[in-house]
């Protein structure tokens, strides 16, 4: 945002990622000469080296731009410091700091890209307010009503990927497809977390592949399956411990340019996830229902916490409300 002398906004723009222009250089052109002297609030360090965009840095000073308000630093190597040195170099004065957190939670996919090198991870459950997932292990079940459905679409429009594992693909039969009718900027990439191969070869994941990036992390040895999947049009990726292997699994999203993953998995891939302490982001839509049973799954499997002081504690917790079911949404301490 371009606010001008006088105090009057008069420039404001938005940078959509991949795009061309970043939002300092679209903010600045709908602000034209009242640029001239005004400060400028951005929520991310601008960028001063020459990369897919010219400098914002150098857009910023030829508009005369006197001062910089910007909450946090740019954790891309490439960027970070190296652009608020530059502003103070030419004089404009650079403030930092304020609002850092809720800086950090708009740009928070791409501070852990750079920080941590892998996606962030989004675990998301739908349960019931017994903390049950489904009847049973093999029945497919489903818990959230017509307001708890629309939001997930809108949390898999947040994401470039989805994830799963072979149980869930098996038992489900999603689609694992982004229904909400908002424009991409890319593909939402499907992933399933698959060693014994489970998939079935007719299964929706398997039959749209063609149309819908869909990949299988799998160490299975049945070669037969395996080729019949890749001749499905599904991105068969093993390794020597295919989809237990977290890490890795996160580290080749990565190298696919993949910066966020939405888990939606069932309670051993929940588990897996938070065992591995690879979990950024927790959501938990709760319908306002009962299941009760021992066969019952519980939404979280994995090894579990050795004591209280082990379990995983979330900070920032929000709540909300969709329709009759209730959003808990916190991020690991």
């Amino acid at each position: 945002m371009i606010v001008s002398a006088g105090g009057e906004i008069v420039g404001e723009g938005t940078y959509i990622y991949d795009e061309v222009v970043h939002a300092e250089a679209i903010a600045l052109e709908q602000a034209g000469d009242r640029a001239n002297g005004g400060t400028a609030y951005v929520s991310l360090e601008p960028h001063s080296h020459q990369g897919k965009t010219p400098p914002c840095t150098e857009a910023l000073i030829n508009a005369g731009i006197i001062r910089v308000v910007c909450p946090i630093e740019d954790p891309n190597p490439l960027v970070s410091g190296k652009g608020f040195e530059r502003l103070r170099d030419a004089g404009i004065e650079v403030v930092t700091g304020i609002l850092a957190d809720e800086a950090a939670r708009l740009n928070e996919k791409f501070i852990c890209w750079h920080k941590n090198g892998r996606p962030f991870v989004h675990l998301k459950l739908a349960m019931s307010l017994d903390g049950r997932i489904s009847i049973d292990n093999s029945v497919s079940t489903a818990i959230s009503g017509d307001a708890g459905r629309r939001r997930v679409q809108d949390l898999r429009h947040e994401h470039d990927a989805i994830l799963i594992g072979g149980n869930t693909a098996l038992v489900d039969n999603p689609s694992l497809t982004d229904r909400g009718g908002k424009p991409r900027r890319r593909p939402l990439v499907r992933v399933v977390l698959d060693n014994q191969l489970r998939i079935p070869f007719d299964s929706e994941l398997v039959t749209t592949a063609r149309e819908t990036p869909t990949m299988v992390f799998t160490n299975s040895r049945d070669h037969e399956a395996v080729e019949s999947l890749i001749n499905a049009g599904v991105d068969v990726v093993k390794t020597q411990m295919g989809g237990r292997d977290l890490a890795g699994v996160l580290g080749e999203l990565k190298r696919r340019n993949i910066q966020s993953v939405l888990v939606e998995g069932g309670s051993e891939i929940a588990g897996s996830f938070i065992d591995s302490r690879l979990v950024n982001k927790v959501t938990l839509i709760a319908a306002p229902i009962i299941i009760g049973g021992r066969e019952a799954p519980n939404a979280i499997g994995g090894a579990g916490a050795d004591s209280i002081a082990q379990a995983l504690r979330l900070n920032d917790v929000t709540v909300q409300h969709f329709g009759d079911e209730i959003e808990i949404t916190g991020y690991p301490a």
